[in-house]
């Protein structure tokens, strides 16, 4: 293999594989940066692509939270032997990396396998024949050489021979850290569905939120999808119906501090005080999603959002299905108006057409569906004419639910009839009966297994 090829391996964290492609294809668009894969992507954590320069690797890797590292590939290969063949031959395209004033260290990664450090070290020691000049750094080295070795994807049946070696050159290191720094556990104000970090910004990267963007969530909740758009330098704002939500007067969600209430500073603009956030961060209003607020001309670079599924939270919007009683001028101000229910199918509807009118051309619209796994269907999934599907990824739940994260980007302005489609999803509509009658059968089946065991016993 030559080195000139510039071979990148992509070597990702074994989690949330359905979102690894998006993304990356995602960050290769932002940055405008062809990527061709030299093998068709696997929930292996080992991906092979072709990139135009080290400078590409680094950008991609700036941005990925699915990413652990990238490296640039000096060898691969089925049997370890082979993989030391290799780099012998390629003495000469190796050499100009090394040099007396360069630090180095050679990292060993197994997956699928642990090994004691003193099996990395006898590994790390068979590389001796490198033509390395410089000094052994432990702590931000110069160069950072890594070995990985892949056992397949079964723990319970891990062969005793590698599957495949690589080895090669860390050029980019993923944006993990973003994961910890905006942590759940650690935020002032959360939610009881408020967004891990992780899908957060991984939801960020494939809206392709940037520096300067303007993105909306109609759906706020906590603010945890905007506090993601903002670490990428968007600015960002948000709506939500729940003002009890908005205001930090819910109950904890945090065990410990049920009994306490919460605190008084809590809000959505304290998580944003608490990352340094501020200056990205416009404002969250109490509003209804089914009757925006928002003036015709508003457009808007990225809409992300996770309405409520009617589990845990409520799906409502303004209406009642009494009369109307007008309200007197000197109570609006202190009205609270009364809600009714917001199906899924009309919520859907009604947030398409909103991204199809507001976002740029180019714009993405990314938003979860819940999903009766059983009911599946690609062709019941919300779509609109000025708006192309991108990416549909499942995020499975229990053995009957799951989610699908889906990504729109905006084709063009609608026109006539566009600005309205008739929209049906099909079984898709009905998640939240099925949900709590399956699992109203599952309490009755537990209630029956109970006695039989107790009258077995008897």
């Amino acid at each position: 293999m030559c080195i000139g090829l510039r071979k990148y391996l992509f070597y990702f964290a074994n989690e949330h594989t359905e979102f690894r492609l998006p993304e990356i294809k995602a960050i290769a668009s932002l940055f405008k940066i062809p990527l061709q894969w030299i093998e068709e992507p696997s929930n292996c954590p080992f991906w092979l692509a072709e990139l135009p320069s080290e400078e590409s690797a680094r950008l991609i890797a700036s941005r990925s939270v699915t990413v652990r590292r990238i490296v640039h590939l000096w060898a691969s290969a089925t049997k370890v032997s082979d993989l030391h063949g290799q780099l012998r031959d390629q003495e000469q395209h190796i050499k100009p990396f090394f040099s007396p004033n360069k630090t180095f260290k050679i990292k060993v990664d197994t997956f699928c396998n642990h090994q004691t450090q003193a099996e990395k070290l006898e590994k790390i020691e068979s590389f001796a024949y490198l033509p390395i000049q410089g000094s052994v750094r432990l702590k931000d080295p110069d160069l950072t050489l890594q070995y990985f070795e892949h056992y397949g994807m079964d723990p319970n049946n891990r062969p005793s021979e590698p599957h495949r070696v690589f080895f090669g050159r860390v050029v980019g290191q993923g944006r993990r850290d973003l994961m910890t720094q905006l942590n759940l556990k650690k935020r002032k104000f959360i939610g009881n569905t408020s967004m891990d970090a992780q899908l957060s910004l991984i939801m960020a990267n494939i809206a392709q939120v940037q520096s300067g963007d303007l993105v909306l969530d109609p759906f706020v909740g906590s603010g945890s999808l905007l506090i993601a758009a903002a670490s990428f330098g968007g600015y960002v704002f948000g709506s939500d119906i729940d003002f009890m939500m908005l205001h930090a007067k819910t109950k904890p969600t945090r065990k410990q501090d049920r009994f306490i209430g919460r605190q008084v500073d809590e809000s959505v603009f304290a998580n944003f005080s608490q990352y340094q956030l501020t200056s990205r961060y416009i404002d969250v209003v109490v509003a209804d999603a089914s009757l925006p607020l928002w003036r015709d001309q508003l457009t808007v670079d990225a809409i992300i959002t996770d309405p409520p599924y009617g589990i845990r939270e409520s799906i409502e919007r303004v209406g009642t299905s009494r009369e109307m009683i007008a309200v007197s001028e000197e109570n609006q101000e202190s009205h609270i108006p009364s809600k009714t229910d917001y199906n899924m199918e009309q919520l859907l509807s009604d947030l398409l057409c909103f991204a199809a009118s507001h976002l740029t051309v180019g714009g993405r619209l990314l938003t979860w569906i819940p999903i009766f796994r059983s009911d599946y269907d690609a062709s019941c999934l919300p779509s609109h004419p000025c708006l192309r599907l991108e990416a549909n990824c499942e995020q499975i739940l229990s053995m009957v639910a799951s989610r699908r994260l889906l990504t729109y980007s905006k084709l063009r302005e609608p026109q006539g009839e566009e600005l309205n489609p008739i929209m049906s999803l099909g079984d898709l509509a009905s998640f939240r009966e099925k949900y709590f009658h399956h699992m109203e059968e599952a309490r009755v089946e537990r209630k029956r297994k109970k006695i039989e065991h107790a009258l077995q016993r008897s």
